[in-house]
């Protein structure tokens, strides 16, 4: 995952999203998925298309002057690769430990690959080795993972019942 910023259009999705649903709470975190924007977009259309209903990221990326740690209740509002907004979620569960502790229902909610733990793992090592590499960390299977679940809550024909 990739925090970004908002954007006008992130805030009219917002605007929408609170009027239609008198949503309470005015405060959201804008997210990408994946490190290019075309795996970005591929991914935001799993959570559109109903497949994805979870993410992982590496704690170390919920630093201070990183992404915000999601918390439970917390909306996001996911956008593709161009930034345009797709879907707007609400943080249903969240929990730390190790890459290694990923578990088959995991796997399978995050709804990427074959959706087993074992294809999980080696999407997980390959992205987040990239990472490693890039910024100069090491990288091992009991580094701290941020595992969340989500509901979609927008728009209407994408929203989990």
């Amino acid at each position: 995952m990739a925090g970004e910023k908002k954007t006008e259009t992130t805030e009219q999705f917002w605007r929408a999203f609170r009027a239609a649903t008198a949503a309470s709470g005015g405060d959201y975190d804008v997210v990408s998925f994946a490190d290019n924007p075309v795996l970005a977009t591929e991914l935001a259309e799993l959570v559109v298309g109903g497949r994805k209903r979870a993410t992982a990221g590496l704690l170390r990326q919920f630093a201070p002057e990183g992404e915000p740690l999601p918390v439970i209740g917390g909306h996001v509002v996911l956008v593709d690769g161009e930034g345009v907004p797709r879907a707007i979620w609400r943080t249903s569960e969240l929990r730390l430990g190790p890459l290694a502790s990923v578990d088959e229902a995991f796997a399978w909610d995050e709804g990427e690959g074959d959706r087993t733990r074992d294809g999980w793992l080696d999407a997980h090592r390959a992205f987040f080795g990239r990472m490693a590499k890039r910024d100069g960390f090491p990288m091992h299977d009991n580094i701290e993972t941020v595992f969340e679940r989500f509901r979609v809550v927008w728009p209407p024909e994408v929203a989990d019942g």
